[in-house]
């Protein structure tokens, strides 16, 4: 099995930053990519930003140039660094990984349980 653990949410003013964490763990071989996705109340789940094994960055209109995503390959974990954080960015922030697992051949996609991230004065 794989697991994400996410840390890092909380409640900030606006303007105000926070970094979020994700660890993966478990039966992994190799991961190709790590991301963080957010849903607002009465709102679809949306991608916020992604990276790749490589890399390479993708990231939301709403979101860039205000927040970066970083990997850390050896040790399975991707981090959010959330700068001038607006009341909009209010949601919960769930972490993504499609992942190759070590004991069974495949892709497959892993979700955290997701961590609260509220602005607000």
């Amino acid at each position: 099995q794989v697991q994400l653990v996410e840390s890092g949410g909380g409640l900030v003013q606006p303007g105000g930053s926070l970094r979020l964490s994700c660890a993966a763990s478990g039966s992994i071989s190799s991961i190709y990519a790590m991301g963080w996705y957010r849903q607002a109340p009465g709102k679809q789940r949306e991608l916020v930003a992604a990276i790749t094994s490589g890399g390479s960055t993708n990231y939301a209109d709403s979101v860039k140039g205000r927040f970066t995503i970083s990997r850390t390959n050896a040790k399975n974990t991707v981090y959010l660094q959330m700068n001038s954080l607006k009341p909009e960015d209010t949601a919960v922030y769930y972490c993504n990984a499609v992942v190759s697992r070590s004991d069974i051949p495949g892709k497959y996609d892993y979700w955290g349980q997701g961590t609260q991230v509220t602005v607000s004065s």
